[in-house]
């Protein structure tokens, strides 16, 4: 991909859910953005921008591997003229002590010449804030929400210094709240005092919106960040701020209609995506699968499709694999963690795939895993970012996509309100 101009920002999303997340937040605060499905191919043709996203699938791949694919997105990024990168994780921390935040942060620290990175997934918005150190989910501790029951990444310990430093090879700080009121000379005094003392990374406080801006400030004076949407909102505030970059309206080409069927997936099992489902039962058409039938074979899903064939026309159809937490732990231990989540996965992507097949250019995708698998599947390079779903979902349009245009929502399984596939099929015309 050519660039007319020195890339102001460039950032590594460890799963395509996320960088939609922060590919929204960057346009939002002015940025002209773009995410990519990997690295681009240097013929994939793409606007002038500020901001690219290079989305990659590797918040729950081996380590080593994850590490490879994020300094090759950092170099890319390095070579179209970004003098800050940021490293892109889920407002939850998803992680376990093995990684993969730890060993990518490591990695990228070395590359960019930074003595101390700051990383904070902070964003008070969506409920997640951090307080001594401990992520919140909403009014309480991470390891007291949901989240404790998540099916790749459960998450057991709400401090993250100490979840950091069980996956990194560096010491771990805290920049608390009480520095970070002072302004961002108190912070940069810190961060410069820890680094001295040899810690190469510092989890920071952040309560309210406001703290995103100072955040966002000191981390610009540095090569790398770690964090999550929040950090990215501080960022490019400051960059408009600063006059890095000149503040840009909404790409209107990403929201010209499309038309077509449209189709749901679902394979997250979050609390808020169970819900969302139930709720869409009431509006439209909607499968479930039998999970055990996936992992025995492609059968369900050519039932699935058969079933979705039969609708489209009509109206558009929800086709769901989510599952209850005591549900999805006992696949696992039927099948296997592993086997159960690439079956389902797969069978996901075989679905969207029959789907555009079948003539539908309006799909909507809720879960983290689920998005990689069918954006992986229909082969989409890129997207250009459009009107804003819900806060950290934008709709989406395909750039370069071999089955044409097309509108695509992808959605992490916290993100959205009570009524969020409707609400996203109203703003996918």
């Amino acid at each position: 991909m050519t660039l007319a101009g020195k890339l102001s920002l460039g950032c590594i999303a460890d799963d395509y859910t996320g960088a939609s997340d922060l590919a929204n937040t960057l346009t939002r605060s002015g940025l002209r953005t773009v995410q990519t499905i990997g690295v681009p191919s240097d013929d994939l043709a793409l606007p002038e921008v500020d901001a690219v996203v290079v989305s990659l699938k590797s918040r729950s791949i081996e380590a080593g591997l994850a590490v490879t694919r994020s300094r090759s997105a950092e170099k890319w990024l390095r070579s179209r003229g970004a003098d800050h990168v940021l490293f892109k994780i889920c407002s939850t921390f998803d992680s376990t002590d093995a990684g993969n935040i730890g060993p990518v942060m490591d990695a990228l620290r070395a590359d960019s010449g930074d003595a101390i990175v700051l990383v904070t997934p902070a964003f008070p918005e969506t409920g997640r804030t951090i307080y001594q150190g401990n992520l919140f989910v909403g009014a309480v501790p991470l390891n007291e929400s949901p989240l404790k029951d998540h099916p790749l990444n459960p998450m057991h310990d709400s401090n993250l210094v100490r979840v950091l430093a069980r996956q990194s090879k560096t010491q771990v700080g805290l920049i608390d709240l009480a520095t970070l009121t002072r302004g961002e000379a108190a912070v940069r005094a810190r961060l410069k005092d820890l680094a001295g003392k040899g810690t190469g990374a510092a989890i920071i406080d952040a309560v309210f919106d406001r703290d995103l801006e100072t955040i966002g400030s000191v981390a610009l004076g540095h090569r790398l960040s770690v964090g999550a949407s929040g950090i990215g909102l501080g960022i490019a505030r400051a960059m408009v701020t600063s006059g890095k970059v000149k503040s840009s309206a909404t790409n209107a080409t990403a929201d010209a209609p499309v038309g077509g069927p449209a189709a749901c997936l679902a394979g997250s099992c979050s609390q808020a995506t169970l819900q969302q489902i139930a709720n869409a039962e009431k509006t439209m058409p909607v499968l479930h699968l039998d999970p055990d039938r996936i992992v025995a074979g492609p059968q369900e899903a050519q039932r699935a499709l058969a079933w979705a064939r039969d609708r489209i026309s009509d109206c558009p159809v929800l086709i769901v694999s989510s599952s209850a937490p005591d549900q999805v732990a006992a696949l696992q231990s039927r099948h296997g963690r592993d086997a159960a989540g690439h079956a389902i996965e797969q069978a996901m992507a075989d679905i969207a795939d029959g789907l555009v097949q079948s003539g539908v250019r309006r799909l909507v995708v809720a879960g983290g895993e689920t998005s990689g698998a069918v954006v992986d599947r229909l082969g989409i390079p890129g997207f250009l970012v459009g009107a804003e779903i819900a806060a950290g979902v934008p709709v989406l349009r395909a750039v370069g996509a071999k089955n044409g245009e097309m509108l695509l929502a992808l959605k992490s399984g916290n993100f959205g309100g009570p009524e969020f596939f409707s609400d996203a099929l109203k703003l996918m015309r």
